[in-house]
């Protein structure tokens, strides 16, 4: 197979091997590459900061700049693009789980029997501390709130959560997804499983944080009720960076719905209001702002949305699975047990990332692979991930893993 040059691999910054050589990084799963344009745009900022200092907050739209009390409203188009929403269903705030914690408070809300959260068998650690902490919030056992939708061998996750709604759904009261499972890659329908859960009568919310950036999503068209993500995977927003949320539509204006409040939850006409003034609510997905935005966080998250922006996601979805395509077959060629792909073949059912079942053997691969310059991870002793970013990997990466995997196995 014949593939042309990464999409954008000039606008990202590589790890150097200690001999100077560019590394064949793979791990934009966990953290994406830098965008060369991201240290120009947090120095702008920095800029403006020793020359206006607080003025900057407001000053600046006047020289094509943003003004720091509006930091994220550009990134939204561009999220709301990546995620196939409107502008007003997303925000870009805080990080994933504090954002997790904030829509919890709305569309977690157990009432008699209907109190389960069901997951997915590999839910986030940190998602499931965060669910955790709010069944006990409702004075629930997580141990019997929590209940996981187990897939056996060959049965993909979506049919193992409608098969748990179609058994228990009475009792759910919301389910909660990885879009994209962080160990093995696979991806879920998140159509299928909005429309049966909303049909057994729960709340939908998906963890986008290896979906957005990855994945072409449609969450409006799919009906999902909410979903967060980070910005440093995929989205290369850099460590720590800058999350999101989503909120659908149906949801906005809800005076029922609970939500802790912050003054940038408040409109921007009245958010500055003094005292006990009178405000109103910022209308859409904005409402679940606590507070002002990290604004070098912003700049580093724009340079990368800037360049999703140059490219269809047909076009990056694409060489998505055309790289992971190459990969699956190089590996396969390689014919060395016990080495074999957990990720599902079908080019539906994944993205970018190829999970390897190396029992006992991948923290210890994942080193050996580094001498070898391949960055990838391992999760646990088992598995060893590796993804193809269609924005800067190419084949050249693909064939420096499977040389160096043939060499160590």
């Amino acid at each position: 197979m014949t593939l042309q040059p990464a999409l954008a691999h000039d606008a990202f910054c590589r790890p150097l091997a200690a001999d100077g050589q560019p590394l064949s990084y793979l791990c934009g799963h966990s953290l994406g590459l830098a965008p060369r344009a991201a240290a120009e745009r947090v120095a702008h900022e920095m800029h403006r900061w020793t020359t206006l200092g607080v003025r900057g907050h407001f000053e600046g739209a006047e020289r094509g700049d943003t003004p720091w009390a509006r930091a994220s409203e550009p990134l939204r188009a561009p999220l709301a693009r990546l995620v196939g929403a409107s502008v007003d269903e997303v925000v870009a705030m805080n990080s994933l789980s504090v954002n997790l914690h904030l829509l919890l408070l709305s569309f977690f809300r157990p009432q008699g029997a209907r109190s389960r959260v069901l997951l997915g068998r590999n839910a986030f650690p940190s998602d499931r501390l965060a669910l955790e902490s709010q069944c006990r919030l409702h004075g629930l056992d997580p141990a019997v709130c929590l209940v996981e939708a187990q897939a056996a061998e060959g049965v993909s996750m979506t049919d193992a959560v409608l098969r748990e709604l179609h058994r228990h759904g009475e009792r759910v009261a919301l389910v909660w997804l990885d879009a994209v499972d962080y160990t093995t890659g696979e991806v879920v329908d998140m159509a299928r499983v909005a429309r049966a859960a909303q049909a057994a009568g729960a709340r939908v919310g998906f963890d986008l944080a290896h979906a957005i950036g990855n994945l072409p999503l449609a969450l409006s068209e799919d009906g999902v009720d909410f979903a967060v993500w980070c910005g440093y995977k995929y989205l290369n927003g850099g460590p720590g960076g800058l999350g999101g949320a989503y909120v659908h539509r149906r949801f906005h204006g809800d005076a029922q719905l609970q939500r802790l409040e912050g003054w940038w939850g408040q409109a921007a006409s009245s958010r500055f209001a003094w005292g006990q003034q009178p405000r109103e609510r910022e209308a859409g997905a904005g409402a679940w702002q606590l507070s002002n935005p990290p604004v070098l966080a912003a700049a580093a998250l724009a340079a990368s949305l800037e360049l999703f922006d140059h490219f269809p996601a047909s076009t990056w979805r694409a060489r998505s699975l055309a790289l992971t395509a190459l990969a699956r077959d190089s590996i396969e060629a390689l014919d060395r047990p016990p080495l074999r792909i957990l990720t599902p073949a079908e080019p539906a059912r994944r993205g970018s990332q190829l999970s390897l079942d190396l029992p006992g053997q991948a923290v210890a691969m994942e080193h050996a692979l580094l001498r070898h310059g391949v960055v990838c991870d391992a999760r646990g002793a088992d598995i060893l991930r590796v993804s193809f970013c269609p924005l800067y990997n190419d084949a050249d990466d693909v064939r420096a893993l499977a040389q160096a995997l043939e060499q160590l196995l």
